[in-house]
């Protein structure tokens, strides 16, 4: 009997090893996931509050405390400012705070309702600031603005508060449809193709097109029907922020959902190794889970991350998701987002219909 079993143990090993693909992506992925996130979360400690400092003039340089707010975590000086500038100076130089230049008022407002930072500063003599009352960080940051200066004047912020569980609860919603698009597709056609399914269906008249067709339009109808019963259901339950118009939200899941099923398709279309198309498929998936601001904001990152997120079809849905939901934005606001997820979805939709194979 252990004969039998240390011949099936090292068949299976030599079949794994043989696997390029699935050996690559076994080594590399965790890899390549532990040294990006140290690239893009590592360094010096990280703030723990954001503030916006709005610019009089969107050309000029930082302030001089700002400047130094970022090469340096020390206290100022006595005597370092002019009279009526050192309490806003003190607190432009507070540490575990990062300072992020906000070009508009109106830009920074957003920021502000969206969570994405915790307050906007302006300075001045007396210094104004804008902070969302239902932001535990907003409070903190706030008590930290008056213990520096306690002439600081507060403008109130209009429109309804949105609570932390407001801004994620598009990103829990779309990080499912991701899952379920990209995992549902992909794994479905390998494993139609692992058990011959797809080689006997080569053999009638079901051409690729409507082959690729009915997957499509199947989990692009389960996946809508989950996330809108999830959607009533949370908001019958719990109850949650939305502005927006559900038509438009409804057109953003079918969208988000068709250039999730496209990117799971062109994935399955060709390989039939099972540790290469998950390898494939985690590739994709970790990055948009961390970097598309389902659970945090990217406000503050490198500019290059920033773009490489904006490139993420999840980044798009889900910024035009929560615009229309907790800012009521329109069709024309979230035009680009539906324009980006169109695109991408016929582009995918067409290298997987020519790289789809019937065989192994």
């Amino acid at each position: 009997m252990m004969r039998r079993l240390l011949a099936v143990w090292h068949a299976r090993n030599l079949e794994f090893l043989r696997d390029r693909g699935a050996l690559f992506f076994t080594l590399i992925l965790p890899l390549s996931i532990i040294i990006g996130m140290a690239i893009i979360f590592g360094g010096p400690p990280r703030p723990l509050f954001k503030v916006g400092v709005l610019s009089a003039h969107r050309a000029a340089a930082a302030p001089p405390a700002l400047r130094q707010s970022r090469a340096s975590n020390q206290p100022p000086g006595r005597g370092s400012c002019p009279p009526g500038r050192c309490a806003a100076d003190a607190f432009l130089r507070e540490r575990y705070v990062q300072f992020i230049r906000v070009a508009s008022r109106r830009e920074g407002l957003m920021d502000v309702r969206r969570q994405r930072i915790d307050m906007l500063f302006a300075p001045g003599d007396p210094p104004r600031y804008w902070v969302n009352t239902d932001s535990p960080k907003g409070y903190i940051i706030q008590r930290l603005l008056l213990a520096a200066d306690p002439h600081a004047r507060r403008v109130q912020v209009r429109g309804k508060a949105v609570r932390y569980i407001d801004w994620l609860f598009p990103g829990i919603l779309a990080m499912n449809l991701m899952f379920s698009c990209l995992f549902g597709v992909g794994y479905i056609v390998l494993r139609y193709r692992q058990s011959g399914f797809l080689k006997r269906l080569h053999a009638t008249p079901l051409t690729a097109f409507e082959f690729l067709g009915a997957q499509v339009l199947s989990r692009l109808s389960i996946t809508v029907f989950i996330t809108a019963a999830l959607y009533i259901g949370v908001g019958t339950l719990i109850g949650f922020h939305d502005s927006g118009s559900v038509l438009l939200l409804l057109l953003l899941a079918v969208l988000g959902s068709l250039s999730m099923i496209a990117l799971g398709l062109t994935i399955s279309a060709r390989f039939s190794s099972e540790e290469l198309v998950n390898g494939l498929l985690n590739l994709l998936t970790w990055p948009m889970m961390l970097l598309s601001g389902v659970w945090f904001s990217l406000a503050g990152a490198p500019k290059w991350v920033q773009r490489v997120a904006d490139a993420l079809p999840l980044t798009q849905l889900l910024h035009a998701a929560r615009a229309v939901m907790l800012y009521g934005a329109g069709f024309g606001q979230i035009a680009p987002s539906l324009i980006y997820l169109s695109v991408i979805t016929l582009v995918f939709l067409v290298i997987g219909a020519w790289s789809f194979r019937w065989r192994i």
